[in-house]
């Protein structure tokens, strides 16, 4: 029998009721944080106003408005599903991320992270411009086929190379596992996050855009400034040493 914590009327508030009412607090708020600053919060106010419409039309009786309502509801549940592809995919990314899941999924990126350190400050002394994308336990399945295949092992001169203007493999980014260079000339999806639509140029976007619907972190060298900068979550931090991004990655894959 639960515990009651106390009595209005002739309902009783136990435990399991306080328990109940929190886990739905947390996944709301959760959610919340999960859609702010993207486009999906204007989406999620235009569902409110159709739910809105529909709840009044039970309530008065709308004979035509509750059929249309109805018979839409099949449909919308594949239009949302379409729609909102991008967040879902991000959603279900963020739920592999967690510490109990991570305990039998470990990513791994042994001695790569000296190579691509050392790769970064050359590639930045030159204002060469790089995208390197750094796999942890999300498989970047869909961006390694948008590229050439690799399978090379990481070095800082390849790294190098690859990014040399007017190569034929500069343009876009390079996929790296562990101490392979899976594919390089990959295409990534950009951010929607408004934050980011105009002050950052298509590096900047593709490298934030792949780290929301993941948990990679994308390694970003300006061609302008030859700064350095990393997202990781969708978020970006941007003038970070070599010395810096070293440990950061210790820090991420240990």
């Amino acid at each position: 029998m639960a515990f009651t914590l106390f009595k209005i009327g002739i309902l009783d508030f136990t435990f399991i009721d306080l328990l109940d009412i929190t886990i739905v607090t947390y996944i709301f708020y959760r959610g919340l944080l999960f859609l702010k600053d993207t486009r999906s919060i204007q989406m999620i106010l235009g569902l409110i106003v159709i739910l809105a419409v529909n709840f009044l039309a039970f309530w008065f009786d709308f004979g035509m408005v509750r059929w249309l309502f109805s018979n839409f509801i099949i449909a919308g549940v594949i239009i949302m599903a379409v729609v909102f592809q991008p967040e879902l995919r991000r959603a279900l990314s963020l739920m592999g991320e967690s510490r109990i899941l991570r305990l039998f999924i470990k990513p791994e990126i042994k001695g790569a992270s000296d190579a691509v350190v050392a790769a970064a400050e050359k590639l930045s002394s030159m204002h060469y411009g790089a995208l390197i994308i750094l796999e942890r336990s999300v498989k970047l399945s869909s961006v390694i086929e948008s590229g050439k295949r690799l399978n090379s092992e990481v070095s800082a001169e390849i790294l190098q190379s690859i990014f040399t203007p007017y190569t034929p493999l500069h343009d876009g980014a390079v996929v790296i596992r562990g101490d392979v260079i899976l594919a390089a000339s990959c295409t990534l999806p950009m951010t929607d996050n408004p934050a980011y639509r105009r002050l950052y140029g298509m590096r900047h976007k593709a490298g934030v855009g792949v780290t929301e619907e993941s948990d990679a972190i994308a390694l970003i060298i300006s061609e302008e400034t030859g700064q350095i900068s990393y997202a990781f979550e969708g978020k970006l931090f941007r003038d970070i040493s070599p010395q810096e991004m070293k440990q950061i990655l210790a820090e991420l894959f240990n």
